[in-house]
């Protein structure tokens, strides 16, 4: 990784790039996000796990808790530790706005924000 800025044409996968970001516990996991709907990617609804992310997309997460939007600034070789996989991504949530806590129905019906 460059110190600065991110590699020209580098695209990784986005359920391998969840996961060296370590946003998710495991690539199966990424996956099952995606699959559900809970991953979009420049405002799209990702559909497979093998759409490619590269340096300057916005990827939106749906977590458990929370809504998160992550600016890219890299793709990994490794799941490495936290400061090292924090150079992946810049995290742009505040450009979602304040969010309430969510209620038990509201989990389980999580779907991204638009």
């Amino acid at each position: 990784m460059d110190e600065e800025g991110p590699r020209e044409g580098s695209r990784q996968r986005i359920d391998k790039w969840l996961f060296f970001t370590r946003m998710v516990k495991s690539r199966s996991f990424a996956q099952s996000l995606i699959a559900a709907g809970a991953v979009t990617l420049n405002g799209e609804t990702v559909v497979q796990p093998g759409c490619l992310v590269r340096p300057g997309d916005k990827v939106g997460l749906a977590l458990e808790r929370r809504d998160v939007l992550l600016l890219v600034r890299d793709g990994g070789d490794r799941r490495g530790p936290f400061a090292e996989a924090r150079l992946l991504y810049s995290d742009i949530s505040e450009t979602l706005g304040p969010q309430r806590p969510l209620t038990p129905f509201e989990r389980a019906q999580r779907r991204p924000r638009p």
